[in-house]
């Protein structure tokens, strides 16, 4: 999700924007259709004054009709047709209206003027795209159908919204396109992160985007030459480092004195173990991809590392079941449990490692006091405890480089006596 969250929000932003202006638009359709049918009806009067002065003075049926088709309406005679209009007709708007009505009457005094108080039913109502006017009235029924009138059309509502719709789809596009070269930037980024030096940021994009890119462009291009600097002048000082540790020692072997031919011994020794190490520590920060490691019985790399620590009977202890196995890559983690051992045997009190596995987690257990100081200071290149021992300082670094690759960490704990180094998983990121 927080991988997305710009996309998302983007997202969000869209669906709010859509649903709003739906029911923006749904109202307002509503009000507008509510408005056309009450302007729609006021045409009742017109129609209700003519048929009330029909009644009053009913010359004929014709007369009516022709009143009635000055205004464009139209009376409906047939009565099947209206009984089958009003039954199935949707009814728009109802009104019950008073009608007041003047009668003569004689009584004994002469003459006189009534009067009367009558209850008018109007209907409008639509049948077949039609609109119809039905008027009910104590003398009877009248239905009179309205050619000027027109029902109520959502197009123009609906033509409205869809290009509002459109408008805002159409503006969220454009941001998806100008974003999606940030995503594409993104996943270069990423693989750069695992190692792949030639992927290109160039861009002929002018905006935000297309500065940072082109910035990053740049960027990688130096640390490219860098890493290439870096790499040659390690080699070349390694290569010119062996050649004279290598005469070094050709030259040792043909002194005399039997003294000195082991303190230089010792000492070109040191420094081939040195530049070794040297030349590993830079395969390790060099190497940012795991797609090269195989798994193997976590048993057979210890065995392995017990080999090249050329240990004697009985320093090494190991206690790892035969079906744990381990993706790695066999070389680099072997020499770092050799370092280990080697750790271990030089700064314990009997000589003894005790290799465990406990819980997912690899323990090199070795009998003496609690180190000084913190792990940190001890994985710290060229950091040795005790200036005396046969150490350079990059034992434990070297170990520390090894297990990052291998998406691990060394710890420590100490607990009955014994300073115990752990190879657990690294903590992940949140």
């Amino acid at each position: 999700m927080r991988r997305h969250a710009v996309l998302l929000t983007i997202l969000f932003a869209l669906l709010v924007s859509i649903v709003s202006v739906s029911i923006v638009f749904w109202e307002f359709y509503k009000l507008n259709k509510k408005q056309y049918i009450e302007h729609m009806f006021t045409r009742y009067a017109l129609i209700t004054q003519i048929y009330r002065e029909y009644e009053q003075n009913p010359s004929s049926i014709a007369t009516l009709e022709a009143n009635l088709a000055v205004y464009d309406l139209e009376l409906v005679r047939n009565i099947g047709k209206i009984q089958n209009i009003v039954r199935h007709a949707k009814l728009l708007k109802r009104e019950t209206i008073k009608t007041y009505n003047e009668a003569v009457l004689f009584k004994e005094g002469g003459f006189y003027t009534k009067r009367i108080i009558e209850d008018l039913k109007v209907s409008m109502l639509l049948y077949d795209s039609k609109i119809y006017f039905y008027i009910q009235t104590p003398v009877g029924v009248v239905l009179i159908r309205d050619n000027q009138l027109h029902p109520y059309k959502i197009w123009p509502v609906l033509y409205a919204y869809t290009s509002v719709f459109a408008v805002i789809a159409f503006s969220f596009f454009m941001i998806f396109v100008k974003l999606r070269p940030l995503i594409l930037l993104r996943k270069k980024i990423e693989r750069f992160a695992k190692g792949d030096l030639e992927v290109s940021f160039k861009t002929r994009l002018q905006d935000e985007i297309g500065l940072i890119a082109n910035a990053l462009e740049d960027a990688r291009n130096r640390i490219k030459a860098m890493l290439e600097a870096r790499t040659l002048f390690l080699r070349n000082i390694m290569h010119e480092l062996k050649t004279p540790i290598a005469k070094g020692r050709l030259a040792t072997a043909m002194l005399k004195d039997e003294k000195q031919q082991k303190r230089f011994e010792s000492i070109f020794k040191r420094l081939e173990t040195l530049v070794n190490e040297f030349a590993m520590i830079e395969e390790v920060n060099s190497m940012v991809e795991r797609s090269e490691f195989k798994e193997y019985r976590l048993i057979d790399i210890i065995d392995g590392a017990i080999d090249m620590a050329m240990t004697e009977e009985g320093q090494v202890s190991v206690d790892v079941p035969a079906t744990v196995k381990k993706k790695a890559s066999y070389r680099l983690y072997t020499t770092a449990i050799k370092n280990m051992i080697d750790n271990g045997i030089k700064y314990s009190d009997d000589g003894h490692v005790d290799i465990l596995y406990r819980e997912g987690e690899l323990w090199f257990a070795s009998k003496g006091e609690c180190i000084k100081y913190p792990l940190k200071y001890y994985i710290e290149p060229f950091t040795k405890e005790n200036p005396s021992k046969n150490s350079f300082g990059l034992g434990l670094y070297l170990v520390d480089s090894i297990l990052k690759a291998h998406g691990e960490v060394l710890a420590h704990e100490y607990k009955e006596g014994k300073n115990i180094f752990i190879f657990t998983h690294a903590p992940k990121s949140v």
